[in-house]
């Protein structure tokens, strides 16, 4: 990142964090839903898939249930966290099928499409939840 850039900063205003590396998302394939002058569908939306959500994508010609292994897209399953186009998530949530977000994780970019009053409403309570522990070098418990 040169020194005229500025770090990607999510919608609350803080560090951008990663989505997900487990299928490994993001337009660039950080794990994060960076964007940039590539990025014509604006994949800033970090949401959790859902069945509904994905049969919906699929009805709109968006299949993300099938992999892709040619641009690196494993397809997707409910539960699986992914950057999403905002205007699809936006598309979606106008249909009343919008899927949960992490807000940590969404570029503040979604918030030129999306009112940041709806993406809370669709905050995922607990983005961690399927984490029993994190322990920190400074908090082992052994050491």
């Amino acid at each position: 990142m040169s020194q005229t850039e500025k770090a990607p900063r999510n919608v609350l205003g803080g560090p951008l964090e990663i989505c997900c590396t487990s299928p490994m998302t993001g337009f660039y394939r950080t794990g994060k839903c960076e964007t940039g002058p590539d990025d014509l569908g604006t994949h800033v939306v970090c949401a959790q898939m859902t069945a509904e959500f994905l049969a919906f994508t699929r009805s709109r010609g968006n299949d993300l249930s099938t992999p892709a292994p040619q641009y690196r897209f494993p397809g997707l399953k409910p539960g699986d966290q992914w950057c999403l186009c905002v205007s699809r998530w936006k598309e979606a949530l106008d249909a009343g099928v919008a899927p949960p977000v992490i807000l940590e994780a969404t570029h503040e970019n979604a918030l030129e499409v999306v009112s940041l009053a709806d993406l809370k409403r669709h905050a995922l309570a607990d983005p961690f939840s399927d984490v029993d522990e994190i322990i920190l070098p400074d908090d082992d418990p052994t050491a």
